[in-house]
């Protein structure tokens, strides 16, 4: 099993629920992805990867992207297309790149594709794109609602770059579901994380055991620790990861 057939068994009781929800507490933003929408999402990057990037099974994504909606998109586009992702990954020594403004420069180095990926409200293009870099926001939506791998992609396939070595989709779940266990997540659960993503441990409690048990996830990025309270209740949030 992978983490992408962890999101299907996670959508399938009921697609239209919830999945990520994510406030931006400098700009103000506020987007909510149900199942079928975050599967809509990673439907079409996943074929950006395979069609614009060439990206083959077994390459490797360094991925600099910070805590939001888009950076779960990529996450699991990469693995239902079979591709290894490297957070905050050195772009010497990975075939692609994804990036949002503030990595461009380091992004550059990569020899393979490059991605840029704005980060501005609400999915909207870059309003200046630098030279040898996609658009993201401008070219994912042109991509197919549904995405088929060239081969089918396997749990003893290598799926994210960790210290250490590599852990393949099968270990993710793995460690997921002895995760969410340990800290008694449950489908009703509805999750808020302020911690990045590129961090094993934001991965873990954002995204990963989550989504081993169907929970939602409420996304912080820039928290304001004094909105927080207030957004627990509005939000309806049940549990806030990593414990301490």
């Amino acid at each position: 099993m992978t983490p992408a057939d962890l999101l299907r068994a996670a959508a399938r009781p009921d697609p239209a629920r919830p999945f990520v929800t994510f406030y931006d507490d400098a700009t103000g933003e506020r987007v909510e992805l149900s199942f079928t929408t975050a599967d809509n999402w990673i439907a079409k990057t996943a074929n950006m990867i395979v069609e614009d990037l060439a990206a083959r099974p077994g390459d490797r994504i360094a991925l600099l992207l910070p805590t939001h909606w888009q950076t779960v998109v990529w996450y699991l586009a990469c693995w239902t297309a079979g591709v290894v992702v490297a957070p905050d990954g050195d772009p010497t020594e990975a075939e692609h790149v994804v990036t949002d403004p503030d990595g461009v420069e380091r992004a550059a180095a990569c020899r393979g594709e490059r991605v840029l990926v704005p980060m501005r409200p609400f999915g909207a293009p870059a309003l200046e794109l630098p030279a040898g870099f996609y658009d993201y926001a401008a070219e994912v939506p042109a991509y197919g609602d549904q995405f088929a791998p060239w081969a089918p992609v396997s749990g003893e396939d290598a799926a994210l770059v960790r210290a250490g070595g590599t852990a393949t989709g099968a270990d993710l779940v793995a460690v997921a579901r002895a995760t969410a266990t340990e800290w008694g997540l449950t489908g009703a659960d509805r999750v808020l994380v302020t911690a990045e993503l590129r961090t094993p441990e934001g991965l873990m409690a954002g995204l990963l055991a989550p989504l081993a048990v169907g929970a939602s996830v409420v996304l912080c990025r820039n928290a304001d620790p004094a909105a927080l309270p207030r957004r627990i209740e509005t939000e309806r949030v049940t549990r806030t990861l990593p414990p301490d």
